[in-house]
Order: structure tokens, then sequence, then C-alpha cells
């Protein structure tokens, strides 16, 4: 059944995706786009329905891609429709609404020997926050912890960042004073950045049970969350740049425990 018009009461319940409050109201988010559409049909995300141009038909990488454990509805819109429910200037062609999974991803995190962890304190940024998301989806780290006052991981920009990878590990909120010390009962070392260290990234072993600690993007990490802290550490710099903002941070520290673990 193809739905035309923008003010269709469907339409205006996927549109209102586009805010948080009515994220976690309706459970329900909106990814945007061919690849990220993509992965999400790839991986186990909660795909409740794809909403595709009528006139350009169902993008030839989405074919086949259907779930054989729930079914998704594939839903041919207008133009208008599509502009109405995405986030960026010029939308393509296809968007998905996804469930929001409760997953228990925390417990098994715990419980995984030597995991790889990264823990975001406070960091404002969509942007930051999904390119850390990748970043440790790269490096191969079990999971991503967000702290309270992170941006939203259902932000269209977050997902967009994340460029998938959001659907490759366990993406995990909550409120880091809680969840932090559980983590060091079970033997984890929780490592943050800081101006004022005196151990350099490079001389520290990041090969067992590690969790990455990245502060907000101007006041670091909260004075809470800097008691847990086991080791702060610095990262070397020979150029003038007085700092790394948080994704690049992040990205060295993961590279550097990827480093050690596949070379150790």
């Amino acid at each position: 059944m193809e739905i035309i018009s923008p003010n269709n009461a469907r339409v205006k319940e996927w549109a209102q995706l586009l805010e948080k409050k009515h994220r976690t109201r309706q459970h329900k988010y909106i990814v945007e786009g061919i690849h990220l559409v993509q992965e999400a049909l790839r991986s186990d995300a909660a795909v409740e329905s794809v909403a595709y141009d009528l006139d350009k038909g169902i993008p030839a990488e989405l074919n086949g891609l259907d779930q054989a454990d729930q079914p998704v509805e594939w839903i041919p819109v207008s133009a208008a429709v599509i502009a109405k429910c995405t986030d960026t200037k010029t939308p393509q062609s296809v968007f998905a609404i996804v469930r929001k999974e409760e997953r228990s991803a925390f417990a098994a995190l715990l419980e995984q020997p030597n995991a790889l962890v990264m823990v975001l304190d406070g960091v404002q940024d969509p942007g930051n926050v999904g390119t850390i998301i990748r970043s440790a989806d790269a490096a191969g780290a079990a999971g991503v912890i967000l702290g309270h006052g992170c941006a939203d991981l259902y932000n269209p920009k977050t997902i967009r960042s994340t460029m998938g990878s959001l659907f490759h590990l366990p993406v995990i909120e909550g409120s880091l004073e809680e969840l932090l010390p559980q983590a060091q009962s079970k033997g984890a070392r929780l490592i943050s950045t800081s101006l004022d260290a005196s151990l350099s990234c490079y001389a520290v072993d990041l090969r067992g049970s590690t969790w990455l600690v990245i502060g907000n993007e101007g006041q670091g990490i909260s004075d809470a969350t800097a008691r847990s802290v086991n080791e702060s550490v610095f990262i070397p710099m020979q150029g003038q740049a007085e700092s790394l903002n948080a994704a690049m941070a992040s990205t060295v520290l993961l590279f550097e425990a990827m480093r050690q673990r596949s070379h150790s």
C-alpha cells in the first residue's frame, strides 16, 4: 500500500522520530540511506518497515535482505514523504523504522575475558559519538558505553556517523556511577586521558580487560568518573596542536590497544 501524502497518520508518526522524546515514547528510531538500511537488515536489528521512493523502486542493494525471523513491511512512498521523515538536506531514496531493543548486553560484556570497551562520559557532539562507535567497531572493541550527558545514540546525526557500526557491537546507555564499579569488580582497568598524566598511552599495557574512558569535549571526565579511574595517560604529540578532539583521542587509544593485542 503506497503512501503519497506527507499528512498521512503513519508519516506523521515516523516524522516524530526525528525528536528524542518521541523516539523514547515509541521505542523506535529512523535510519536513513541505502548503506545504513542495508546494515540494519543484515544485522539482528529489529527493522519494522522500510519506506522507499515509489518512483525509483527498492534499491538493488536491498534486494533479498528480508529478515527470516521477523517480516519487514516494504512501503512505497512519495519523495515528499521521504523529505518529511529524514534529517538530511538531500535525502536518499530510502529509510527504515527500527524498534529499540532492550538487550542484556552489559551482563555479557562483564563476563567477556580481556574485553576492550570504550566508555564515553558526557561526549555531547553526535558526530564524535558516532565516530567513536565506528572506531571501536574497527578496532575490535567488545562494546561502547554511553554515560548520561552524551549525545543521544539514536539521533540521526549520531547514527549516520556510525556508518552502520551501531549494528555491529553492543552500545549501552546508562549511569557510569552504576556501571563502572561493576566492571572493576570483574577485573576491568579503567584508563582515561589527561594532559597532566605522566604515563604515555604507548607505555601502558592495554591487553587485559581494559575500559577506555573519554570525557566531554571541553571539561574532560566528571569528578565522579575520575575517582574510579585506575590510570591516566597522555597521547604524545610532536606538533603544535594543544589537544585532540574526543573522537580522535579515542581512535588513537583504541588502535594502540588493537596493536598491542594483535602483536602480543
